[in-house]
This record gives C-alpha cells, sequence and structure tokens, in this order.
C-alpha cells in the first residue's frame, strides 16, 4: 500500500506545560524565578524544539501530507497502513508511541542534541527527509524492536517498549505471590521491573548502578556493567526485596525467553499497578485476584535506521 500520510507525534515542552498551569508566561516566569531556578533554560529548550518541529515540518511539506498528533492521543489514535510515523522528541516518546504503531515504520528525530541522549533516536532535522522518502519507495532499512507483555486472567493485557512495572501505585510495600521456573515464593518489595534489550539503558541501568554503588561501600573499585540483552529476551529484577516470616527473596531476577515465563498474583487488595514505560496513566489494575503471566509479546516495532 502507498504511503499517503506522515504523522507528526510530539509532545510538549515543559514551557508550554508551565503556560497551561499558569496561563501566561509571565506567570510561569515569576513562579519559577521566585523559587530560584532558571527560567531562561525553559525558554532556550522550547525555542530550540519549536524551530526543530519547524523545520521538520517545513521540509516534509515538500514530499508528503503531514498532521501533528499530540502523545496523549497517541493511545487512542488509528494508525493505518498508508502512513508512516515520525517521532520528534525524546527517546521516551519513542517508547510511548511504538507500542501504539502496529509495526508501521516509525522515523525517530532527535531535536535537540544537546540536551537528548538519542539512543533511540538516530535521526535529526538534517537528515530524516532520506529516511521518509526511503519509507515512501519502500527502500529502507530498519530495526526490528520486540515488546513485554503483562496478560492478566481477565483477559486484559498491557505491552510495554522499554519496561514493565508491577506493584503499589504509591510508596508502600507490593505484596505477591511470584512464580518463576518451577519456583514459587510470596514476597514483599518495591515492586517489579521487566526491561526489554530497548529498556536495558534506562530504568533497568539504574537499578544496576543502586546495587553496584551500595556494593562499592563495601567492596571497592568494581566497574558497573551494564545489562546487555538480546532482541528475543526480557530480564526482570525485585526492587528491594524484603526478607520476613512470610515473605522470602529467592527470585530477585530472571532472564525471560520464548519458552518461558514470569507469573504474579496480586495479594494486594488495593493500590495494585501495572504500567508500562513509565507512563502511571497507561496501566491496568493489579489488586487481590489478579495474576499476571509476563513473557514477550508477538507484536513487533519498526524503526527505520
Amino acid at each position: 500500500m502507498a504511503i499517503e500520510y506522515a504523522i507528526i507525534v510530539k509532545n510538549k515542552t515543559r514551557l508550554e506545560l508551565l503556560i497551561e498551569r499558569f496561563n501566561t508566561k509571565a506567570q510561569a516566569k515569576f513562579y519559577i524565578e521566585r523559587l530560584g531556578g532558571n527560567f531562561n533554560d525553559y525558554e532556550i529548550e522550547n525555542e530550540i524544539f519549536q524551530n526543530s518541529l519547524q523545520s521538520l515540518q517545513l521540509q516534509l511539506s515538500k514530499v508528503i501530507k503531514n498532521k501533528i498528533v499530540e502523545r496523549n492521543y497517541v493511545p487512542s489514535f488509528i494508525f493505518s497502513e498508508n502512513q508512516l510515523i515520525i517521532v520528534i522528541g525524546q527517546d521516551g516518546l519513542v517508547a510511548n508511541t511504538a507500542k501504539y504503531s502496529k509495526n508501521i515504520p516509525i522515523i525517530a528525530v532527535n531535536p535537540d542534541k544537546e540536551r537528548y541522549d538519542g539512543i533511540l533516536l538516530p535521526f535529526d532535522t538534517n537528515n530524516f527527509i532520506g529516511g521518509v522518502e526511503g519509507v515512501i519507495s519502500k527502500q529502507y532499512n530498519s530495526k526490528i524492536m520486540g515488546f513485554a507483555e503483562a496478560k492478566l486472567n481477565d483477559g486484559q493485557r498491557l505491552l510495554a517498549f522499554n519496561d514493565l512495572f508491577i506493584g503499589a501505585s504509591t510508596h508502600i510495600s507490593a505484596k505477591y505471590k511470584i512464580s518463576f521456573n518451577d519456583t514459587i515464593e510470596e514476597q514483599s518489595s518495591s515492586g517489579l521491573i521487566v526491561s526489554t534489550s530497548a529498556g536495558a539503558t534506562g530504568w533497568l541501568s539504574s537499578i544496576f548502578n543502586m546495587s553496584y554503588g551500595i556494593t562499592n561501600l563495601f567492596e571497592k573499585n568494581l566497574q558497573p556493567k551494564k545489562p546487555k540483552l538480546k532482541e528475543n529476551e526480557l530480564l526482570f529484577a525485585v526492587r528491594e526485596p524484603f526478607q520476613s516470616i512470610r515473605t522470602q527473596i529467592g527470585i530477585t531476577a530472571g532472564i525471560l525467553k520464548k519458552d518461558n515465563r514470569l507469573t504474579i498474583e496480586s495479594l494486594m487488595p488495593t493500590s495494585g499497578v501495572i504500567f508500562s514505560d513509565g507512563i502511571e496513566t497507561d496501566f491496568l489494575r493489579f489488586n487481590s485476584g489478579a495474576i499476571a503471566t509476563i513473557g514477550i509479546a508477538a507484536e513487533t516495532a519498526k524503526l527505520v535506521i
């Protein structure tokens, strides 16, 4: 099917969100500076992003029809085969968009290389149009990315491009029964993180950093290692497991592949949640009676490289 539309996915800048909150730029500036903040940084960030977006739209309009979809509308937006997706923003925006993309080609653009790492952003406003033309002519290279999946016993499911969080919605301890590789135990912890290979440089890496930092208090000169996962693997880690008369700490981490699953039964009467990619509003309720099966999803995303 011929590509007819480019869908530009973007998020509001911090300045735009502040103006929404305080009604005017002047009031937002007064609030930030009264608290000792640097309002100029918000202005510079916004100016760079808006210039990048304007450049992207100007170049794109010469090649293909396009329209903008704000990030908060992506979960309800219906992507189709005659479209390509252009994400402009932070790495996390790629993750938030990919799980709704239905394997439509995604061209990820870094609008500000001085601010964003760009691990998932191979293009910028100087070269992205080559990716667009390649997709239109069906002559392009892509990287197929997998998802983690949480499926509840009532049929609900949630995908994650980077990671899943399973636990309590507040800072209380999460209580659950966990089953992995024929071992079952009851646990109390700060919840679990399940990471894909794409997410290994995100939330999961911070867990590794914390572990190495604490260990280095007692065993000097340990060098932090970054978690390395294959495309067809997930890694789960239990955050701050607590050992007591009722709760165990035998299962703290593991690798999930196609042939094994992680099963978690909620023991929380309220406040249990499963959310994905750091978006707490994109969640499943995970209260007593709910059983989640965690594994590799059948769906994939296609990132143009």
